[in-house]
């Protein structure tokens, strides 16, 4: 793969730098364990074979039964359990709640792979990449995968703020509110419509809506907190805030926001992680999710925590969106996500003391020929590597699986398969790394104690051996 990266991509990937990725993986990714075999002679030789990974590598679930064809969606599924042992289920507001009080839990027709095998535009369908929750979670619990529940409050007003909530404004405002498909106007219209007003007129002129605006959002959480009632693993109970704390719209005791986005209740980090709290049990985990990885973030987490907010994990988003970032760093153009860079931003996160989940991981492919899948492959088996061995990671997602499966703005080949699902150089990569490189097969003896000591990547393991009568033993054991 290196024929297509410059020379100073090489350098900044040098052979120093991956002896040091492979020390740290073997100083934080592994552990020592000692299983007693009470049925077991001395000398008895013992199969070690690990099941599961503890690190979570995942992906985005979002275009489930969505790809068009009954064989595209089995290739899909088969990911979830092998490849990835992790899944992020979309519970964006605007799609999953279109109607007052009318969840999409349960799937109707249009959920369906027989509805989407017939469809000739999926994109223009209005649940496209938002599949009803139900049937998405129960497939993730029939593989045995981890389960994280993406976004419960996000400020956005194209991808998150319901309309009918908006319109719930009185009749000046909400009567000139639309509809928005791309992004940048959604935000910046919500946004603009107020932007004559400070917060505190704003919670003055709307009393109604304040409330009406934190009833909803604590709603939304603690409905579907009783309905899942622990089966998600974890959250993102927070999206995309740290801009609004670093420009100091997150005020305390607050009745509104005027957030970046719009109109958000007042401090509705802390508020909302709190409600959170009271209704997911304590195995849950709740997550906070930004892109915006400066000091800032860092300080907001340290603030809520200061607080007394649970929160248990650190999302960090990794984006190479644009194909032309990926040739720029392959040619030696662009030190984005260089070694040096990837440390400093993780080390500051790190500051705030929790576990960082990253979350949603883009690496585009220049070019969608077997030289850009290339480039591709080997910007991500490197930055896997590097953020695989740094202490505070706790997993990988993956975001866009499939080529041309992305939301408006994300690029069209940073999948991990093509759109009629042939796997692409990268696929190969990562799979090389989680089943081979990154999982532990061995053969070991027991001691004169009869117990068998090994050391291996955190996880699941089988242990299989012969008692001292010569009958086929099984042990499951978990290495921490």
């Amino acid at each position: 793969m290196n024929s297509v990266m410059s020379e100073t991509y090489l350098k900044l990937w040098n052979r120093e730098e991956q002896k040091r990725i492979d020390a740290d993986i073997e100083t934080y990714r592994k552990a020592d364990a000692t299983v007693k075999l009470e049925e077991a002679a001395p000398g008895t030789e013992v199969e070690i074979r690990q099941l599961k990974h503890s690190f979570v590598f995942g992906a985005h679930i979002f275009n489930f039964n969505q790809l068009g064809k009954d064989e595209y969606n089995a290739r899909y599924k088969e990911l979830y359990g092998t490849l990835f042992n992790s899944a992020t289920v979309a519970f964006y507001w605007k799609k999953f709640e279109p109607e007052e009080g009318k969840p999409r839990f349960k799937a109707e027709f249009r959920d369906t792979a027989e509805y989407w095998n017939t469809v000739a535009d999926p994109k223009n369908e209005p649940h496209w990449r938002r599949p009803a929750t139900d049937p998405v979670v129960e497939f993730c619990e029939s593989k045995g995968i981890r389960i994280h529940g993406h976004p419960l409050v996000w400020g956005h007003a194209t991808w998150q703020y319901p309309l009918w909530l908006a319109k719930k404004l009185p009749e000046r405002y909400s009567s000139t509110l639309r509809d928005f498909n791309r992004s940048a106007e959604g935000i910046n219209y919500m946004r603009d419509l107020f932007d004559e007003f400070s917060a505190e007129q704003l919670d003055a002129m709307f009393p109604e809506y304040r409330m009406e605006l934190h009833r909803q959002i604590a709603r939304r959480i603690t409905e579907i907190a009783l309905h899942y009632r622990g089966r998600i693993n974890s959250w993102d109970v927070v999206n995309e805030s740290a801009v609004d704390f670093r420009d100091g719209r997150m005020v305390p005791g607050s009745g509104l926001c005027k957030s970046s986005y719009g109109l958000m209740p007042g401090d509705y980090t802390c508020r909302f992680f709190k409600t959170a709290d009271g209704v997911f049990p304590e195995e849950v985990k709740l997550n906070i999710n930004d892109y915006l990885l400066e000091q800032s973030y860092v300080d907001q987490v340290k603030d809520l925590l200061g607080r007394r907010c649970r929160v248990d994990i650190m999302g960090a988003q990794m984006h190479l969106f644009q194909p032309q970032i990926c040739q720029d760093i392959a040619d030696g153009k662009s030190d984005r996500q260089s070694p040096a860079q990837v440390r400093e931003t993780m080390g500051r996160l790190a500051q705030a003391g929790l576990p960082i989940h990253l979350s949603e991981i883009t690496i585009a492919s220049p070019t969608p020929d077997e030289r850009g899948q290339e480039i591709q492959a080997t910007i991500a088996r490197n930055l896997y590597r590097l953020w695989f061995s740094l202490e505070k990671t706790m997993g990988i997602t993956w975001w866009n699986v499939v080529d041309d499966c992305g939301a408006p703005g994300e690029p069209n080949v940073s999948g991990l398969f093509t759109r009629d699902m042939k796997p692409k150089k990268a696929y190969y990569a990562l799979n090389e790394l989680i089943h081979n490189e990154w999982k532990t097969d061995l053969t070991a003896e027991t001691d004169k104690d009869g117990a068998v000591s090994f050391r291996g990547f955190r996880g699941e393991y089988e242990l299989n051996y012969r008692d001292a009568s010569g009958l086929a033993r099984s042990r499951r054991v978990t290495v921490e």
